[in-house]
């Protein structure tokens, strides 16, 4: 399955990492923050979690690295895992009593095989009930975190057209996906009433050399053979991962950010466009498409989640002031393959 799903230019399920892999951290995240938080992170293990945690740690904080399995190697400097029971607010409760802030990372993937009705149900519990049981927890604790950083994604707005643009202020979508992104952000939410401040980033495509969709969206690349996915009209939102690890830390530290936030560059591009920018970073040509239809036969209702897009503007964040590093994809590719 993974080698089909390379070809078809799709991520397949990810590898357990190892306990201290080395990731870089940006040198904005070296500077010494406010004061040293305790810090729970669910999906500490994930491409974003590794790279957040690290960040986190080279700030000073403390981080509780949340698991459902004990780590193998132990634990890394600043650095504790925890095993939980996602699902069992009294497991959660146990895990997160005491943190100053939590960050709330995990789900399922969405790309680990055909999207049956077993699958869809475990893609939308591991969020939604995950994040419930998390809310459920910290209404249990004496001491309540002061925050939450609660995960979604730009699959909220449902599949866009090419030409419509949205930011924070549209309407979700009706599709599979956007349903899951209402019901877990509504899960998260539920936070403020008790007096937590609820930060939520809607994730656009996590662009970073160490894995997730970009690694194996650049292998047919890599083997002269990569071009754009159908038409290659759809608008693909992004993000390099320094960037969202930058704005989820600044979402943990700083009380101004509260709401709903676009995790997302702030030029979005079309899937030509960034197969073009893609092949440009690896010298290879990108000018060999993948037919939809070839997509949808072999994976199914997955398959919608690269025929279609939405293109996402960051607005609040930006009215927060916060910078990205790489707001252009032949920048934020060109950086990622030269380091």
């Amino acid at each position: 399955m993974s080698e089909l799903l390379a070809t078809l230019n799709l991520p397949s399920p990810p590898q357990p990492p190892t306990p201290h892999a080395s990731v870089r951290v940006p040198e904005s995240l070296l500077s010494t923050p406010p004061r040293p938080l305790d810090i729970a992170v669910t999906g500490a293990s994930g491409l974003v979690g590794r790279a957040l945690v690290a960040a986190l740690t080279a700030r000073g904080h403390t981080v509780r690295a949340l698991s459902r399995r004990a780590t193998p190697g132990g634990d890394a400097p600043r650095v504790r895992s925890v095993t939980y029971v996602p699902d069992d607010a009294r497991s959660v409760g146990a895990a997160i009593d005491g943190a100053d802030a939590v960050v709330n990372l995990a789900g399922h993937g969405l790309f680990d095989g055909r999207w049956t009705a077993a699958r869809m149900a475990l893609i939308r519990s591991s969020r939604v009930d995950g994040t419930k049981a998390l809310v459920d927890a910290m209404r249990g604790l004496a001491r309540k975190p002061s925050a939450l950083v609660s995960a979604s994604a730009v699959g909220f707005y449902g599949p866009l057209d090419p030409d419509r643009t949205v930011d924070e202020a549209a309407g979700p979508g009706d599709d599979f996906l956007a349903e899951v992104c209402r019901a877990w952000e509504a899960e998260a939410t539920k936070a403020e009433a008790l007096g937590v401040r609820v930060a939520v980033p809607r994730l656009g495509v996590v662009l970073s050399k160490d894995g997730g969709a970009l690694k194996q969206m650049a292998l047919p690349f890599k083997l002269f053979a990569g071009g754009p996915v159908g038409n290659g009209r759809q608008v693909m939102s992004w993000i390099h991962r320094d960037d969202l690890v930058a704005m989820i830390v600044a979402m943990v530290e700083d009380p101004r950010w509260r709401g709903v936030y676009n995790a997302t560059a702030p030029f979005p591009t079309s899937n030509k466009a960034f197969g073009k920018a893609l092949g440009h970073a690896l010298h290879r040509p990108s000018f060999l498409p993948t037919p939809g239809l070839a997509l949808r036969v072999v994976l199914g209702k997955v398959a919608s989640l690269v025929t279609t897009g939405q293109r996402v503007l960051p607005s609040a964040a930006q009215a927060l002031g916060f910078t990205f590093r790489f707001p252009k994809a032949e920048d934020a590719l060109a950086e990622i393959y030269r380091a």
